[in-house]
């Protein structure tokens, strides 16, 4: 292949590569602005233009091709009109100077390319201030802005008005919770289209500065606005809230659910954190979801608290600022507190195989006082223990005891208010290695009585 040839090609590729290509004359320093609408517009391109006066407007088609161009208005494509004008030189049309705001349709054969160019100077935005307005200082901010940024329209193919986008950019800092125990310092950035009464937005939960600037196609050209409000003091509070249950890890405790509550003592360590303009600041407990029938408060933002006592309880944290004018509400965190239940087993294996029925304890829950003695069959007392989580291992003085039976005394209170008084014998065995494992266990035992 000679160098010619080669040559031909690459300008044959050129030209191809151009087809279909619009572009401007006369745009002066500000370039045009090409936008690519949604494909339910039927329109392939949007074009903003700073200023349309004396800029002309060029389709390149392909080679020995020539276009036919049409315009049309808000009426649509429908109503579209060939145009006169347009120049041709074998290669690309030109229409000479472009019409402001208004839909195009190139045709070239059986293609057609569908645009709408803009006049930038006709929607020309300006910001000169903005001010905060607190119609509801609790939830929604109004933002008044010193200027104009109406909205842009174009039209369809088949039409329907639109409004292009500006992107106006608000920035301001709130506080976001991150549920677990912080509120961390958020940048909210959002967008508008254009300016109309005002902007509405979220009341921060921090103090801070508003932001505006815009709008994109200024922004492109290096020829941004930017406006900032006073410095905004907030009224509107918000809390976050733990909830975090003691684990006493007894394997012989029932009634140890997943949730909140179970066998008491319950004990819980709740804690809020307040957004910074919370002034007053209550825990409260109470025996309805509702939160109708409180039965303690406690103002302060960490409560360490345990019950005692059986039944359902609900618990929420609530805050508000200075003035009360603005409050916030925690989760509202249901405990439930079992009934109580006790019962004493009457043989273990202790020194036989470990961790296998090898202390003596009672199966139990939502006991709130417990004392336990143990007795030889002589009266001694070998073992004494106010923690039904704990046990008997077997030992007196360090040294495991003989088999044998001996005797237990047991007294408890439950969650219920049940008084338990219970006694009975507990046998000791021992088993050679081989043998059955022991019988008995920490529940079921069959030696227990009341006294």
């Amino acid at each position: 292949m000679n160098k010619r040839i080669i040559m031909l090609m690459a300008a044959a590729l050129a030209l191809l590569s151009a087809s279909g290509q619009v572009t401007f004359t006369g745009v002066g320093q500000y370039p045009v602005i090409e936008v690519t609408p949604d494909i339910s517009t039927g329109l392939n391109k949007i074009y903003v233009v700073y200023d349309t006066q004396g800029v002309g407007m060029n389709y390149a088609s392909q080679l020995g091709e020539r276009a036919i161009w049409y315009s049309y208005d808000s009426r649509g494509g429908g109503y579209a009109e060939e145009m006169n004008g347009v120049t041709w030189d074998g290669y690309s049309t030109t229409l000479p100077q472009v019409r402001p705001n208004t839909g195009y349709i190139i045709e070239v054969g059986t293609d057609r390319f569908y645009c709408w160019v803009v006049n930038y100077a006709d929607y020309f935005a300006s910001l000169n201030d903005m001010f905060c307005e607190s119609e509801n200082p609790c939830s929604l901010l109004t933002l008044k802005v010193d200027g104009i940024a109406h909205e842009i329209p174009y039209t369809t193919i088949n039409g329907r008005p639109m409004v292009l986008d500006r992107e106006l950019e608000l920035s301001y800092s709130t506080l976001e919770w991150d549920d677990s125990t912080h509120w961390q310092d958020n940048t909210v950035i959002e967008k508008f289209e254009s300016l109309d009464d005002g902007i509405q937005v979220d009341q921060p939960l921090c103090n801070t500065v508003f932001r505006l600037s815009g709008d994109r196609f200024l922004k492109e050209w290096g020829l941004e606005e930017v406006v900032e409000s006073r410095y905004y003091e907030t009224q509107a509070v918000g809390c976050g809230t733990t909830a975090v249950q003691e684990d006493r890890g007894n394997n012989n405790e029932k009634g140890l659910d997943n949730g909140l509550g179970g066998s008491a003592p319950v004990h819980i360590v709740f804690t809020g954190y307040p957004t910074d303009a919370v002034v007053y600041r209550v825990w409260e407990i109470a025996t309805d979801p509702e939160m109708e029938e409180v039965i303690l408060q406690f103002n302060q933002d960490e409560l360490d608290y345990t019950f005692n006592d059986a039944g359902t309880y609900y618990v929420r944290y609530m805050v508000a600022n200075a003035a009360g004018t603005c409050e916030s509400y925690g989760e509202t965190y249901q405990v439930t507190v079992s009934e109580s239940e006790l019962v004493c087993p009457n043989v273990f294996s202790p020194g036989c195989t470990e961790g296998v029925n090898d202390i003596w304890k009672v199966s139990y829950k939502s006991l709130v006082e417990f004392h336990c003695w143990i007795f030889n069959r002589w009266g001694n007392l070998v073992c004494e223990f106010t923690d039904p989580g704990s046990g008997w291992d077997g030992t007196y003085h360090g040294k495991l005891v003989d088999t044998g039976v001996y005797y237990y005394v047991v007294t408890a209170t439950g969650s219920d208010g049940v008084k338990y008084k219970k006694r009975g014998d507990i046998t000791i065995l021992r088993y050679t290695k081989g043998a059955g494992a022991a019988g008995g266990g920490t529940e079921g035992g069959t030696g227990g009585g009341e006294y």
